[in-house]
């Protein structure tokens, strides 16, 4: 499934230059996930309730293009990979004029809060979302 998150570009997410600093992507990324999570329906409050967390262990990211303050953008998230204890989540930031600034590839892993590994997904939390997305044929 794939989710859409918008939000406005803010003064201080800026650098010197007047674009985006590329740390702050990382932030978008997270907030684009979580927004990714609710919206397929994960109960990320109730993995945590039940002694998991769900971590980044790796991030691909490619800057393509400056955003820059006042800009409309959204992400685009969807699922491309996903085993017992881990997944891919594929995402797009782009400007209300389509134009791609970033993209990422970010793994994560479910890891048991009190022994710190690596755990198996609960059954129960194995929403139809996480499910990777079919290739789209043209």
């Amino acid at each position: 499934m794939k989710t859409k998150t918008t939000f406005k570009v803010r003064t201080y997410e800026c650098d010197s230059y007047g674009h985006v600093n590329n740390a702050v992507y990382l932030n978008y990324l997270e907030y684009g996930r979580m927004d990714f999570l609710n919206q397929i329906g994960f109960d990320y409050k109730g993995i945590v309730a039940e002694g998991y967390f769900i971590y980044v262990s790796h991030v691909d990211i490619y800057y393509k293009s400056s955003a820059y303050f006042d800009d409309d953008l959204t992400i685009e998230s969807y699922s491309t990979k996903l085993k017992s204890v881990s997944g891919t989540i594929h995402q797009t930031i782009a400007n209300q004029n389509g134009v791609v600034c970033a993209e990422a590839d970010v793994t994560w892993c479910c890891v048991n809060k009190d022994t710190g590994r690596p755990s198996k997904v609960p059954d129960k939390f194995m929403v139809e979302g996480l499910k990777p997305e079919p290739p789209e044929t043209v």
